[in-house]
Formats: structure tokens, C-alpha cells, sequence
């Protein structure tokens, strides 16, 4: 048992619903609770001042603060953290929210990366936070090879997918890389790739060009490295992020404080890091709630995270959809959101699979 479980446990049906009024009150409106609000709205008939004793308590736990002058309460992130884990009521997914997710996933033309473009902008528009999709790596057969030399400094490669799926990215070459050294290169990768994904070849072709060593200059071998590792390495980071509805953060800079928008802008630009904190999810099934500081990525800025994997066809976690916004969000409601959007694009995936 953790230490919160075991804390809510201790706690008399008194403590606990003060506890529980106290944190419904400021998700839902912002405001710390006072004790004369409590004592109106308890089940059982109480004073004013045996309900602020109760505050007092909570506040020794660590888990109520009072803000500025304030003589009502909030939850601190440990008092958030158990509330969340011990006494959240998930609601079920309301209609509204069903239907306005369900239409604009409805029109399933175009590629993935479309589908998953609408699906953050559903998200958003749905909590009015700011949605993160992370995309699922291209998997399908490579078809076709190529590296196309743009300047002194700079080329492009381009990857033919045996779907119709075509991906450039442009890289810094070797210096001294000649259309000769990156006709070679892309002869030699043609030759290992042909039917292979993207994953499949990245764990065979550092062997094979240890084993073919002769075959293929150091020019060449070296194209080969850089322009792979566009894709393993920052390049695909970015491309497979999806942010959308940031500007609904906006909204709470008043009580939240404009420098820590600022500070969550700032990180959200950071996609790199967002995508491998996303990758965590892969360890798991389910929807996960990061509050505050249990969240690195984005402790500076006080905010929590919603986040729920996606799978495909075969079971396989490949992705995953969240939504970004101040610690008072209105967790019932948004977690169904979350589950409800990540099963639904995995069967979508699926079905175009």
C-alpha cells in the first residue's frame, strides 16, 4: 500500500469528505474553499470551526496549502495526487463529447497523419487544452532509396514506402560527399532494403556494412550513417509529434500566471523530449495522469498530463494520445475523453492496416 493509500485509509468519513469537498470545489471552479462554503454543503451538521480544524489536519498532512492572505484551502500536488488515485470518480464519457470526437474522426480520407492532425484537434477542442499525438513510426515495406545533393552542406533523403507513403528529410552530409558517394550509398541500401520496414533495416545495417566493409567507401558509409540516423534520431522525434491547441492554454494565464504559460510554451517546443516522455507510455496499457512535478517535462510550469498508448491490430502499443492543461483539470471528465480517443484511433489504424 502507498503512503497516500494508507493515509486515506486512516482517515475518519469526517476528513475524508472535507478532503473531498475541498479539492472538487477548486477543480471546479479555481478558488480556494473556505470553511463557511464547507458547512453548507457537508452531509452531516457541523461548525465552521470544527470544519477548519479539519483544514488545519490536512494541511499538517501536506495536503492542503493556503494561498496568499486566503483563509480558504487547496490541494497541494501530494493532496491532487491522492485524490486522483483514491477518490476520483470517472464519469462516463458523455454524449456531446462522443459525438463531437466521433464526427471529426468520421471522415476517414486522406493518410495517417491527417487522421491523427484531426484527432488533436478534436482532443483540443473537446477539453480546451492543448492535445499532444504521437504518430506511429511508417512501417510499412521500404521500396526505394535515395539521396538528392541540394547544396555544398546539405542533401535530402528520400524514403519510398511500398504503400505509396513517400518521407524526405533533409541532413548535413559528410564533407566531401559527391552525387558518386551518394549513388553508392543508395545502391548499397536498395540492395539490404527492399521489403524491409525502417525498424527491420536500423538493426541490420551497421552488420552488414561491418561484414561488407570492403565493398562500400568510407564516404558512402558514412552517407549511410547520417542519413539513417535522421530517422532514428532527432528528424523522426519531431515529424511524429503532433501539438495542437495551444492557444486554449491562454485562457487560464490569469489564474495561472502568464510566466508559467510562457514556461509550458517553451516546453511544448521542445518536441524531442515530449516524444521519448511519450514513449514511456509504451510500458503500459491504459490511461496515466502526470501531475505537476511527477511530470519533468513539465513541472516548471505546473501543469498535468492525460495520456493513454494506442495499439494496432496485433496488440502492439504504437503511439499514444494525451491532453496538457493547469493542474485544475477537470480529471472525470477528461480521462474517458483520453481512453475513449486512444481506442478509437487504434481501431482506425487498424482498419486501414
Amino acid at each position: 500500500m502507498s503512503d497516500n493509500s494508507q493515509l486515506l485509509s486512516e482517515m475518519n468519513d469526517r476528513t475524508r469528505e472535507v478532503f473531498r469537498r475541498v479539492v472538487q470545489g477548486y477543480l471546479d471552479s479555481g478558488d480556494p474553499v473556505g470553511s463557511r462554503t464547507l458547512t453548507r454543503t457537508m452531509s452531516e451538521k457541523v461548525s465552521a470551526a470544527t470544519v477548519r480544524n479539519v483544514m488545519s489536519d490536512l494541511e499538517f498532512m501536506g495536503l492542503l496549502g493556503s494561498p496568499h492572505t486566503s483563509a480558504g484551502r487547496i490541494p497541494t500536488q501530494q493532496g491532487l495526487r491522492m485524490f486522483v488515485d483514491g477518490l476520483l470518480e470517472v464519469n462516463e464519457l458523455e454524449t456531446n463529447d462522443r459525438q463531437r470526437i466521433d464526427e471529426t474522426m468520421g471522415r476517414n480520407s486522406g493518410d495517417v497523419g491527417g487522421l491523427l492532425d484531426r484527432v488533436g484537434a478534436a482532443l483540443s477542442g473537446v477539453t480546451q487544452g492543448a492535445s499532444l499525438v504521437l504518430a506511429p513510426k511508417h512501417e510499412a515495406a521500404i521500396k526505394h532509396i535515395e539521396f538528392v545533393p541540394l547544396a555544398a552542406d546539405r542533401a535530402l533523403v528520400v524514403l519510398v514506402f511500398s504503400d505509396g507513403h513517400v518521407e524526405n528529410r533533409v541532413f548535413n552530409p559528410p564533407l566531401g560527399a559527391t552525387p558518386s558517394s551518394m549513388r553508392e550509398a543508395a545502391n548499397f541500401l536498395n540492395a539490404l532494403a527492399e521489403g524491409k520496414t525502417l525498424t527491420e533495416l536500423g538493426t541490420t545495417i551497421r552488420r552488414e556494412i561491418d561484414n561488407r566493409r570492403q565493398e562500400i567507401d568510407v564516404l558512402a558509409r558514412q552517407l549511410v550513417d547520417s542519413g539513417l540516423a535522421v530517422w532514428e534520431g532527432q528528424g523522426e522525434s519531431y515529424e511524429r509529434l503532433i501539438v495542437r491547441g495551444r492557444s486554449n492554454l491562454i485562457a487560464e494565464s490569469e489564474t495561472e500566471g502568464f510566466e508559467r504559460i510562457k514556461t509550458l510554451f517553451d516546453d511544448l517546443e521542445r518536441k524531442r523530449d515530449i516524444v521519448e516522455f511519450l514513449q514511456l507510455t509504451e510500458e503500459g496499457e491504459g490511461v496515466r495522469i502526470f501531475i505537476g512535478s511527477e511530470n519533468k517535462l513539465f513541472s516548471l510550469s505546473g501543469s498535468s498530463l492525460v495520456v493513454s498508448p494506442y495499439m494496432n491490430a496485433d496488440r502492439k502499443i504504437i503511439g499514444a494520445v494525451g491532453v496538457i492543461g493547469p493542474t485544475r483539470l477537470n480529471y472525470g471528465r477528461i480521462v474517458p475523453i483520453v481512453d475513449y480517443t486512444a481506442q478509437l484511433v487504434g481501431k482506425l489504424i487498424s482498419n486501414r492496416s
